[in-house]
């Protein structure tokens, strides 16, 4: 072989090996996907560990932290059920709440799935915005029951809603159901079927988790409620929003034989508002088909309005909605 066509071969070899490593390393850059959650080390949790998306980019709401509670076993040999969560600055760590006090999600989620309790579940906690909150979780839709006169008691409850500002709760849940469950679908080893996805909240958290399992009765199959703020804004007198509120959830409870219901109240400082509601919420999810398999509606007696309350008890509707049967 002379040398001009031993050199031709070489730079051919050449190219070749260049062109398939080229194309390896394009293959394998497909395959990588950039995650969208880091780990959080700064809580201070109980077990499991936290990843946060800190500034979660919505073209429905303000952008704010959506942290991922994985369990202390979690793995991508598994799969496991999603638990949406309201407020979630609130709770997992106590050192950074504004009052000290938190949920305790880790060690309830933790201890229940120790103890066969619960199916395996990770926990998505979207953080609120303290000046857009009211917007972001009321029901919306239920304020279109509302006479033209009675819509006027948004402006006047100033202590709780900003003047002149726009209810939001729809696009709150556009947020949700949209933007976040994607990305958690894509990045964490869960399930994707309505269920194995729940939503839970308190107070106003409790109004959005019962609003998203009525306007998204296909993707949520359990809506845990708790310290319902049935009042809707602050407690006044002559208050239409209840009304407006509870004829919402008549009309629009999703269907009893693939959905689960949680509501509770206390009896002390702000829930003692709420348990002149409870026989009418009885009442509705009843004549609508829903039976002690499906629903609650527990009065905790004592109970007050805060974030110490309801972790003394989140473990009854963690096991209603995500009991082992």
């Amino acid at each position: 072989m002379d040398a001009k066509r031993y050199c031709l071969l070489l730079l051919i070899a050449s190219f070749l090996s260049c062109k398939n490593t080229s194309q390896n390393e394009h293959k394998e850059s497909l395959g990588r996907v950039d995650k969208n959650f880091q780990p959080y080390s700064n809580a201070q949790l109980s077990s499991g560990k936290l990843m946060r998306l800190d500034s979660f980019p919505s073209k429905y709401v303000t952008p704010r932290p959506v942290d991922v509670w994985l369990p202390e076993n979690y793995s991508e040999d598994k799969k496991y059920a999603v638990l949406y969560m309201h407020d979630g600055q609130m709770l997992f760590d106590a050192t950074s709440t504004w009052n000290k006090q938190e949920w305790k999600v880790d060690e309830w989620a933790s201890k229940l799935m120790n103890e066969g309790k619960t199916k395996n579940f990770i926990v998505v906690a979207i953080h609120n915005i303290k000046e857009e909150r009211w917007q972001d979780l009321f029901p919306e839709k239920a304020f279109a029951n509302l006479s033209d006169e009675n819509k006027t008691l948004i402006n006047q409850q100033k202590n709780h809603i900003k003047q002149g500002s726009k209810l939001n709760g729809d696009n709150y849940l556009k947020f949700l159901v949209e933007e976040i469950k994607p990305i958690v679908d894509s990045e964490f080893s869960v399930y994707k079927n309505k269920e194995n996805t729940f939503v839970m909240g308190s107070s106003m958290g409790g109004l959005m988790s019962m609003y998203a399992i009525c306007e998204y009765p296909n993707v949520f199959g359990g809506a845990s409620c708790m310290s319902t703020h049935w009042p809707g804004a602050q407690p006044i007198e002559d208050n239409s929003l209840p009304k407006a509120i509870l004829s919402y959830l008549e009309n629009k409870l999703p269907n009893p034989s693939n959905h689960k219901i949680y509501f509770d109240y206390g009896t002390e400082t702000l829930d003692a508002f709420y348990p002149q509601y409870a026989p009418m919420v009885n009442r509705i999810l009843i004549s609508n088909g829903y039976s002690e398999e499906n629903y609650k509606n527990e009065k905790f007696e004592g109970a007050d309005h805060s974030e110490n309350s309801w972790n003394k008890r989140l473990n009854v509707p963690l096991t209603f909605l995500l009991g082992q049967h």
